[in-house]
């Protein structure tokens, strides 16, 4: 029977950035409030421990607050992974004793590097996302970095300064480095000029790891990634994504049997049990 530790519940397609990467949601349209709160009592009835909302961008959503406030009374650990730009103290005051995680993306350790992929500002957002959040130490935070053509040397220096944030953070730090996963909504992705090479990645996490960081640090290649993701789209609809393609199983809230879907779908229990214990609340 396949154990669902996290569900991905995308209820937005919209964002500020336009990632190449990106295999989120694009262009699907929202369910409602009501709707949205059904799914997460579903979500928490399977037995899975945590619900990652995300997007798009999460914060987009008007109701978010109501959102998180319903999944934590459900007894669900709650993540959001959000770009950061639209975090705000009054949203971390209202919400945060209901959030257990915090994801940011760091696509450069400066400016010229993140406007790379990401659209001007965003470097300078992130950081201050990471200063609001050194004041909520019960939040922890998670930074993560898609490895790509355009910053592969660069993430030594997102180490750098991920080791001097670190030493300030009252909260727990974790990094997720990925390896960009050629998977997209998007059909005119041009793939060569973003993905690395497995022997580039490796490459790479021999290097950061040749020194001591006080963090984990959790590398996801594309192997580790595949065929591992529960996600309930903004739409109300489940995918389970594999390779390149995303395969939909029609409205969460109608099927009847999820470990039967799961037993028949590419979905890989064991590595996504693993993958989820890259974070814990009780580690």
């Amino acid at each position: 029977m396949p154990e669902i530790s996290t569900f991905d519940f995308h209820v937005t397609s919209e964002c500020s950035q336009e990632c190449a990467y990106c295999w989120g949601p694009q262009g699907v349209p929202e369910v409602d409030t009501a709707t949205a709160v059904a799914i997460i009592g579903k979500i928490a009835a399977t037995g899975s421990r945590r619900i990652v909302f995300t997007g798009g961008d999460p914060l987009q959503r008007s109701d978010i607050g109501e959102l998180i406030e319903h999944a934590a009374g459900m007894g669900l650990e709650v993540a959001v992974s959000t770009t950061g730009d639209k975090l705000t103290r009054q949203f971390l005051d209202e919400h945060g004793g209901s959030i257990d995680l915090i994801s940011l993306p760091l696509d450069g350790a400066s400016e010229e590097v993140s406007r790379r992929t990401k659209l001007a500002g965003h470097f300078d957002a992130v950081m201050a996302a990471l200063d609001l959040l050194e004041g909520y130490p019960s939040i922890d935070v998670k930074v993560a970095t898609p490895v790509t053509r355009h910053n592969l040397a660069d993430v030594p220096d997102v180490v750098a300064l991920l080791d001097e944030r670190a030493a300030r953070m009252r909260g727990r730090l974790f990094y997720n480095v990925f390896q960009a996963f050629p998977r997209s909504m998007d059909p005119e992705v041009p793939w060569p000029e973003i993905v690395v090479s497995d022997a580039d990645f490796t490459e790479l996490q021999r290097q950061v790891i040749a020194d001591f960081h006080p963090y984990r640090i959790n590398w996801l290649s594309h192997g580790t990634l595949d065929k591992l993701y529960v996600m309930v789209f903004p739409d109300g609809s489940l995918t389970v994504p594999s390779g390149s393609e995303f395969r939909n199983y029609g409205q969460f809230l109608e099927i009847e049997d999820m470990d039967e879907l799961l037993d028949r779908s590419d979905f890989d229990a064991p590595r996504h049990r693993l993958h989820a214990e890259g974070w814990s609340r009780s580690s």
